[in-house]
């Protein structure tokens, strides 16, 4: 039972073994994730709460990747994806534009992989599958605040 359920985490109950962009897919179980995550009043505890997913992540996708055998970070196995999405909305409003916004940054920068984010991803088991997506999170969250909190005030 452990190792099924174990399989269901880590494939996004399924979204992961989707043909058509499987890592993209299986993001969108982070956008509950993120909702529920911004209903938390303390920007704080949000963000311990999103460290806490990251590190579940960890084991989930290790477990997986060991179980599955078919070399390192498979594309079915999304719970780094949808597990780290929800630090993309840290300290923002979670409006459409946020939400789209966080969710197409975080796709690119994990799917592009910009420096350091490819070197760092060599790690071996599951914090080489989660680290990446982990920084893909933190580039999102970047940029999210920049056009967000910047750009987009100071246009007017």
């Amino acid at each position: 039972m452990k190792n099924k359920l174990n399989q269901q985490l880590a494939t996004g109950f399924g979204f992961g073994l989707s043909r058509f962009m499987p890592g993209t897919v299986g993001t969108l179980w982070g956008l509950p994730l993120a909702w529920i995550v911004m209903q938390i009043p303390s920007v704080n505890l949000q963000v311990v709460v999103c460290l806490i997913f990251t590190m579940i992540a960890i084991p989930i996708c290790e477990a997986a990747e060991e179980a599955l055998g078919k070399g390192k970070d498979p594309g079915c196995i999304v719970a780094d994806e949808y597990l780290t999405l929800p630090i993309v909305y840290l300290g923002l409003p979670f409006t459409p534009w946020i939400i789209l916004s966080g969710f197409v940054l975080h796709r690119i920068f994990d799917i592009t992989k910009p420096p350091p984010i490819r070197q760092i991803q060599k790690l071996k088991g599951g914090v080489g599958i989660v680290i990446d997506d982990f920084l893909a999170a933190l580039f999102a969250l970047a940029v999210n605040h920049l056009i967000f909190k910047l750009i987009i005030p100071m246009l007017g």
